[in-house]
């Protein structure tokens, strides 16, 4: 039986049986629903193929990745690292070598497998600090662009307005309303001496 087994800490021992299909993701109708806002709604689909466990990402927002590697379609084999945002899975088969010694799948007795479940699965990787929990880390995006900080290291986008510049336009400013001034008391003297003869 394959069980795809959740590392990441805030949600650490969250699993899923594979069947033949399995969708993951953020909303309600996956058959796994992953509510974190780095997964995409429709993340991923695993398919059972024989004895192989096939990952499809389903044009996802913040990529599908197998051990750090982007893929868009690849074989997940046992022990090996699957990635859906920020959250990180493991496939474990029974009786294949990434799996643990003692079935997985038997809840039944959670006092028995207790003790040797730790010893047989390594403790969940640490995530690594992060400023914001949902979005794209500048390391997932691909071609690279413009880095934040060169936009502030380039001294010329933030300069003073020369003075000389605003003095220009302050007396431009105020030469123009002295002549609509003119040209109304103009209006007005003429208007006033019409109507006066």
């Amino acid at each position: 039986m394959a069980k795809l087994v959740v590392l990441t800490q805030s949600m650490a021992g969250r699993s899923v049986d594979l069947g033949e299909r399995t969708t993951i993701g953020r909303v309600e109708d996956n058959s796994f629903q992953i509510a974190e806002p780095s997964v995409s709604s429709r993340h991923c689909e695993i398919l059972l193929q024989g004895g192989e466990v096939l990952v499809k990402d389903l044009n996802s927002t913040n990529g599908t990745f197998i051990n750090n590697e982007k893929i868009t379609e690849r074989v997940l084999k046992p022990g090996q690292t699957l990635r859906l945002g920020n959250i990180e899975l493991k496939l474990e088969m029974a009786g294949a070598p990434g799996a643990p010694a003692s079935s997985p799948s038997t809840p039944s007795s959670p006092a028995s497998s207790a003790p040797s479940a730790p010893a047989a699965t390594p403790p969940p990787k640490k995530e690594p600090a992060r400023a914001a929990t949902g979005g794209v880390s500048m390391q997932d995006l691909e071609g690279g662009g413009r880095t934040v900080t060169a936009v502030f290291d380039n001294k010329s986008a933030f300069t003073k307005k020369k003075k000389s510049k605003n003095m220009a336009f302050w007396i431009g400013a105020a030469v123009a309303i002295l002549i609509i001034a003119i040209l109304v008391i103009v209006l007005i003297v003429k208007g006033s001496g019409s109507s006066n003869s």
